[in-house]
């Protein structure tokens, strides 16, 4: 399978304090990509890099095959999209306008939108089933209805990859459940490669063709979720009690959390 982005010893730093150390890793075209870790661990920055906000000062990213830093903006936009953690709601836009703004790397420099501009942010709401929401107001919506709005406006940008820092934090089960769903349809129905942040194990084990778990900005395992998520892996990297097992939904790991009363109580009966 082609590669999608290639990452080769890739560091970053903020106010020379590593944030990112020697990163190698390739992420194939198609793949399900989450990046798990614990706060701190450099995820954010590293898809931040990815999409070209943050410029590495070591290292080398391509994508398709392409040094990142020979792609003009709007180029570049037309292949990658990204989707923030938090992104601003109190502004007064309606939705389909909002979804339509994901059409700037195609608008001539009068910025003027064309009937194909229309029809594929038409296209982009009935994917994420908001087109029934077109004319609400962003603000007016329910958080789990603003970040497919959000998740629209970069899939009308037609980009062949997707990036997104924590898209179901916030949100409640049905909604986390509905938006990682969105992301295996984008995946299997347009061969969009998607690559996530997320601090849901449970969620990444079940969704993720791959796992990345990073721990102070360095690789801990790279590999499927059934053969990085075991709990000396995890315990190492997240510093606290875990329980791994099979999920009842299938060969696929399955984490628990283990507060410390109940280790005390296991300590006791011993």
């Amino acid at each position: 399978m082609s590669s999608a982005i290639k990452i080769h010893n890739l560091s970053y730093s903020f106010s020379n304090r590593p944030v990112l150390q020697h990163l190698s890793f390739t992420v194939s075209e198609g793949d399900f990509f989450i990046i798990i870790g614990p706060n701190g661990s450099g995820k954010t920055t590293l898809l931040r890099t990815m999409a070209g906000i943050l410029k590495s000062g070591m290292g080398q990213m391509e994508i398709f095959n392409r040094r990142i830093s020979s792609f003009k903006r709007k180029e570049f936009a037309r292949l990658v999209a990204y989707v923030p953690q938090a992104s601003p709601v109190d502004f007064p836009f309606k939705v389909a306008d909002l979804v339509l703004m994901g059409r700037a790397p195609y608008n001539s420099t009068l910025g003027i939108e064309t009937e194909a501009d229309r029809a594929a942010s038409m296209q982009a709401m009935r994917f994420t089933e908001i087109d029934h929401l077109a004319d609400r107001k962003l603000n007016q919506l329910s958080g789990g209805e603003q970040q497919r709005v959000f998740i629209a406006r970069a899939i009308c940008q037609e980009p062949k990859i997707l990036l997104l820092d924590e898209p179901t934090a916030s949100l409640d089960l049905a909604h986390q459940v509905r938006i990682m769903d969105l992301m295996e349809k984008l995946k299997s129905e347009k061969g969009v490669t998607v690559v996530m942040v997320s601090h849901d194990i449970n969620l990444a084990a079940m969704y993720g063709s791959r796992l990345l778990l990073l721990k102070d900005g360095k690789i801990v395992s790279l590999g499927l979720p059934g053969k990085i998520l075991d709990f000396e892996t995890l315990e190492k990297a997240y510093g606290c009690a875990l329980l791994v097992d099979q999920s009842p939904l299938g060969d696929l790991p399955r984490v628990t959390v283990v507060p410390h009363k109940y280790l005390k109580e296991q300590f006791n009966r011993r």
